[in-house]
């Protein structure tokens, strides 16, 4: 009996001594207005609460992160389309300057791990034993940077900071090193915060601390306090901009505006909001939660902000409410479930929108995707005015899906596309829960999420102890949530196939049209009441299920959309024989599908060219606000000034495969019939192949295809010509390229290779362009494009290469007036062949031809450009091609604008109708307008 007293307190004591010691860091510092400066005096006490000795500190300083265009962050930055820190004036970045890190009292020697300005590695002298400690002290200045960059820093008034103190690494099983990526997702261990902070004072600081303050003659001087935090947020400014709301446990500081509510009507959303979160997680362990505009910013409840402000399509109470919901349920897992966001993000991302969701389904059912717009006449009979407010996630991963851009849970957050970090993966995350709640039942999610809550609450944590927790609580087999669901990006996608009435019961053939296995949700419907309702799993190819026939006129898979899957429009079937499973509907302006209709969505169009003048006409496709594997479209336009029918039609089939180096295949066909001249018109009818492959990741921007054609040109002879040549007004030509572009911010490069066959002759060309911006935004822009005859019998140069009118035989380029040789439309210029803006002695080449044209930044979208070719033709000598001018770049490749200065003509500048020679871009594209708008995003 004494052995095992001994024994017990020998075992507590064990424990006493081994159990993890909190971090401590205690911060005095200055804020210096006039330099935008915080001095800072900094004690941390490191704990070894590792199983290995350490020899090796390593700290965060995010800070540095500003410090110049080589760090991780302005990277990033650049990745995302924004050169703001890239090119910034030093005045205006970041910077840490370390004075001193001392340890017992003795300097110490530091490096920037592997060169990278945000992470630091303190070689130690000695070891930090298991269960030990070390005492680090440091002085260091840190320069704030501009706002501009991550929305976090200083402008005219406010001092925004966010991880602005350097704090130790996270040691887990290996020290988690990261740099700033604009993410705000440092990984950081909790601590023990004191901290002091001098400012000005007639400024105000708001933090997520609570403390006290006192003044002297000319500083205002804030003591924080705070156990078991992380990430202690910053807000200073000469304004009082947070409002403080007290709850029945925690007392929340926010800057989150709202519109027409006052105080009262806040605080009780809030308190409500925080008596939701505790109850389905657990309690909040701190006293404070600080809820800053900027972070709601940087991650919004899309929808609600792309809308104009004078669309109120929700109620003030709703539209504050969510928005905070969003904001607030972050922060609260946030700060309490310490989840390594960079590798393992999908479990908070998940439990966060999952709460979003049941909160709106608890307190505003009614609520539709589009608010109240969805009452307006003409819009209510919309699918889209139908869908209720949470039925956005489901749509904005079918988009992503459909269009193959989606990634998997499990992959690094810094490797995910933007689209998919802010919105897919996210959305994904929080339907994946309620999929499995759905699927399981009893509320054993809701159960599962509040004991990971409260198990790992302010301690290190990850999906796997979720994932062991919820296998342990159920007999249902969820290896494929955990294994494809999460760990793939394949898509889910079943069918009834068939459905055979025997008797009193119906056989449901059920087919998987995906290479993933999945529970699936079979109803039974009558007049939209549901009948029969039952999951099956482990329809790994087809099977065949009989259900009973409770006056069931129709059959339908996923009917609630219970799970996101790819395709709704082939999961219902109707019990009794129809001519069509899916009536023919007519939509006007497109919309998102109606599984129950073929739909056919019509809408006004208009387009514009020299000869038809203003075009009128309609728009009918197939092709919803999602993407489908098969869709078509048919244009008929009445042109006004030719007063004749025009139009064009397409037919495309896409192939998407998964998990293979194809991104995908397109199969169409397409014809157009429109004027080339006055009276004189064009037909085109050309089946085509598109073979595009994956990027590496979709972080990367461009890609390449492969790309077949066949077009079949048939043009109306022109009555003026004395001698046409047959040749030019009939003709089929194959044609076969490689293309690859790699349209980055400071460097883009692309290339394409093509090859021409016709019967008389056979031509090969390559294009090459390369662009980049200098440090100090200086533009260079090259190009180089060189072709050849492999062989020629034609008797024109209408095939021939052109220098700075094309023939554009194939009528491929968007000239509004292609056969103009005076006026206004004859002065568009669009890069192509030659590429030169002059109209020189000689245009084509018949035999070869080799381009250089060239054009140099100067200040701002103001550049000069210098081209330079040679051109061969049969039975001639090389001609030398030369000119020179200003180019005003306003928007590449969109709106540009060409002044010839000198060239084989001469000095242009001088010369007579000089205005005429000037010559202009513009593309009214609206995809290649849209595509120029979202970069960085998709």
């Amino acid at each position: 009996m004494k052995i095992q007293k001994i024994l017990v307190g020998f075992l507590l004591l064990w424990a006493f001594f081994t159990q993890a010691q909190t971090n401590e860091i205690k911060i005095d510092a200055t804020l210096d207005i006039e330099n935008y400066a915080l001095h800072i005096q900094q004690q941390i006490i490191f704990n070894n609460n590792s199983e290995k000795p350490l020899d090796t500190i390593f700290l965060h300083n995010w800070m540095n992160g500003y410090r110049d265009n080589e760090t991780p962050l302005a990277k990033r930055l650049i990745e995302d389309y924004n050169k703001t820190l890239y090119f910034a004036k030093d005045k205006h970045r970041g910077e840490t300057t370390i004075k001193n890190i001392s340890i017992d009292f003795q300097s110490i020697n530091f490096i920037e791990y592997n060169g990278i300005a945000d992470i630091i590695a303190i070689p130690l002298n000695e070891t930090i034993q298991p269960g030990g400690s070390t005492q680090l002290n440091l002085t260091y200045t840190v320069r704030i940077p501009s706002d501009k960059y991550t929305s976090y820093g200083r402008n005219r008034e406010f001092f925004n900071l966010r991880y602005w103190y350097l704090v130790p690494a996270n040691y887990t099983d290996k020290w988690e090193l990261m740099s700033n990526l604009n993410m705000d997702d440092l990984y950081m261990d909790i601590a023990d915060y004191d901290i002091k902070i001098a400012v000005p004072k007639f400024y105000r600081l708001s933090s997520s601390l609570l403390g006290s303050t006192e003044t002297n003659n000319n500083d205002r001087i804030y003591h924080l306090k705070g156990k078991k935090r992380v990430d202690i947020e910053l807000s200073i400014s000469p304004i009082v901009d947070y409002t403080t709301y007290e709850t029945d446990n925690v007392i929340i500081e926010s800057n989150m505006k709202a519109v027409n509510l006052d105080l009262n009507v806040r605080r009780d959303i809030l308190g409500r909001e925080m008596a939701f979160l505790e109850e389905q997680l657990g309690k909040y362990p701190h006293k404070k939660l600080f809820v800053d505009r900027i972070s709601y910013l940087k991650n919004p409840v899309y929808g609600l902000n792309q809308l104009p402000s004078f669309i109120q399509p929700f109620s003030d109470a709703f539209e504050w409410d969510i928005k905070m919901f969003k904001i607030l349920s972050k922060t609260y897992i946030d700060n309490t479930l310490l989840i390594n966001r960079r590798e393992d993000m999908w479990l908070a991302d998940g439990i966060q929108h999952y709460l979003m969701m049941k909160y709106v389904e608890t307190y505003y059912p009614e609520i539709k995707a589009i608010g109240n717009i969805s009452k307006v006449w003409g819009i209510r009979t919309f699918n889209l005015a139908k869908l209720d407010f949470n039925d956005k996630y489901p749509f904005v991963y079918q988009f992503a899906a459909r269009k193959n851009v989606d990634q998997a849970l499990s992959k690094r957050a810094d490797s995910l596309s933007n689209f998919n970090r802010k919105l897919v993966n996210k959305y994904k995350a929080g339907l994946g829960l309620e999929y499995l709640d759905a699927y399981i039942g009893k509320d054993l999610i809701s159960e599962n999420i509040k004991e990971f809550y409260n198990e790992n609450v302010l301690k290190n944590s990850s999906s796997k102890s979720f994932k062991n927790n919820l296998i342990n609580s159920t007999d249902k087999d969820l290896s494929w949530f955990f294994g494809d669901y999460v760990q793939s990006k394949k898509k889910i996608d079943y069918t009834i196939k068939k459905i055979n009435v025997v008797g009193d019961s119906i056989d449901v053939v059920i087919k998987n049209k995906r290479n993933i296995t999945v529970p699936v949700l079979l109803y039974g419907v009558n007049s939209n009441e549901i009948k029969y309702k039952k999951w099956y799993s482990n329809i790994d190819s087809t099977a065949t299920v009989r259900i009973p026939n409770d006056s069931i006129d129709r059959l339908a898979l996923n009917y609630e959309f219970k799970y996101p899957e790819l395709n709704l429009r082939d999961n219902w079937k109707s019990v009794k024989k129809r001519l069509f499973n899916r009536p023919v509907k007519f939509k006007l302006f497109k919309d998102i599908e109606n599984p129950y209709y073929n739909q056919i969505f019509y809408d006004a169009k208009g387009k514009y060219n020299y000869y038809d003048g203003l075009q009128i006409g309609l728009n009918f496709s197939n092709k919803s606000l999602l993407n489908k594997p098969f869709s078509y479209r048919l244009q008929p336009f009445y042109g006004i000034k030719s007063e004749s029918i025009t139009g064009s039609f397409s037919l495309l089939y896409e192939y998407t495969p998964e998990e293979t180096v194809i991104d995908r295949l397109q199969l169409g066909f397409a014809g157009s019939y429109f004027h080339y001249d006055t009276d004189l018109s064009y037909q085109t009818f050309s089946p085509y192949a598109v073979l595009n492959f994956k990027r590496k990741s979709l972080r990367d921007v461009g890609g390449s295809a492969l790309i077949a054609s066949l077009s079949a040109i048939q043009r109306d002879i022109d009555p003026n010509e004395l001698a046409p040549n047959p040749e030019e007004y009939k003709y089929n030509i194959f044609s076969l390229s490689y293309v690859y572009s790699k349209p980055a911010l400071i460097e883009d490069f692309r290339h394409a290779t093509n090859l021409e066959f016709e019967s008389d002759f056979t031509k090969l060309s390559y294009d090459l362009r390369y662009r980049r911006l200098t440090d100090n935004l200086r533009q260079f822009d090259f190009r180089l494009f060189a072709g050849v005859f492999l062989r020629n019998k034609t008797e024109s140069d209408f095939f021939s290469y052109g220098l700075s009118k094309q023939n554009d035989y194939l009528f491929r380029l968007n000239f509004f007036g292609r056969s103009e040789d005076s006026g206004f439309f004859s002065q568009q210029y669009i890069t192509s062949e030659g590429g030169f803006k002059s109209h020189v002695e000689k245009n084509f080449a018949n035999q070869w031809m080799v381009s250089f044209n060239s054009s140099i930044g100067l200040w701002r979208w103001i550049e000069v450009y210098n081209d330079v070719a040679l051109l061969k033709s049969k039975n001639e000598s090389t001609f030398f091609a030369y000119e020179n001018g200003i180019r005003l770049n306003f928007v590449h490749e969109i709106l540009e604008v060409y002044f010839p200065v000198y060239s084989n003509n001469g000095w242009e500048i001088t010369q007579e109708a000089y205005p005429t020679r000037i010559r202009f871009v513009l593309s009214i594209n609206p995809k290649k307008i849209i595509n120029f708008a979202r970069r960085g995003f998709f």
